[in-house]
């Protein structure tokens, strides 16, 4: 008889718990349900931005690649309008710099650029911008502008790229000393030929020609980063 009372009170409190605790759990489970759902649309949503998106960056480069900018720069547009949270958009931008680059419309490219370098969705989208900010600043005779560019911003495996173009802008404002280091850097930290290191050896070459107890030679480039490691 105890036993049967023991069992009975167990059961009790067993009903009385589920009558506390019960509708949280069906909450909870109801909760976890519809997050599990809403998850799987946010990704079926996302994926389907994602391939429309691709879809019209993908005939926006081949308005570009066939000569019809006008139809390129409105595709581009389209993006940047739906599809603006996307990295597309910050690629949409960096071709349409290139092509405003292409056309001579140097400060439209500018300001393309600024946009990615600034708000990236991408970070690596980010740097390639800012590097091509850059270079687009010394064709406007913005070469002070461009090293503080080049400043904003730790390159990454981007450095001997940002090195080589921080090397352009101090030619430019007749640095010649500040030019060669950074070329002999930017030589020096690419094993992986990331830059044009035949181009970068002549401007080495002919930088260090003009100055006086420089080494001239790509060997004695090499020489000289080697023994500054």
């Amino acid at each position: 008889m105890d036993s049967y009372l023991d069992e009975r009170e167990k059961w009790e409190a067993l009903l009385a718990w589920l009558r506390v605790n019960g509708p949280a759990m069906l909450a909870g489970v109801a909760i976890a349900a519809l997050g599990l759902a809403g998850y799987r649309w946010w990704q079926s949503h996302v994926n389907g931005r994602d391939l429309a998106a691709s879809a019209l960056y993908v005939q926006m480069e081949n308005d570009f690649g066939h000569g019809n900018p006008t139809q390129a720069f409105s595709l581009a547009g389209t993006l940047e309008r739906r599809y603006g949270s996307t990295p597309y958009a910050d690629q949409a931008r960096l071709a349409s710099a290139a092509a405003f680059v292409e056309s001579s419309h140097l400060s439209r490219a500018a300001a393309e650029l600024t946009v990615v370098m600034q708000h990236p969705h991408d970070p690596i989208l980010g740097l390639i911008a800012r590097l091509r900010l850059a270079r687009v600043q010394i064709a406007l005779h913005q070469p002070q502008l461009a090293l503080a560019t080049l400043g904003g911003a730790s390159p990454g495996a981007f450095a001997p790229r940002f090195a080589e173009v921080r090397g352009d802008a101090y030619y430019a404002l007749g640095k010649k000393r500040e030019a060669l280091a950074a070329y002999r850097l930017a030589r020096a930290s690419d094993p992986g030929g990331e830059t044009d290191q035949h181009l970068l050896d002549l401007k080495i070459s002919e930088l260090a020609a003009n100055l006086p107890g420089e080494p001239a030679t790509a060997t004695a480039t090499a020489a000289a980063a080697a023994g500054s490691k």
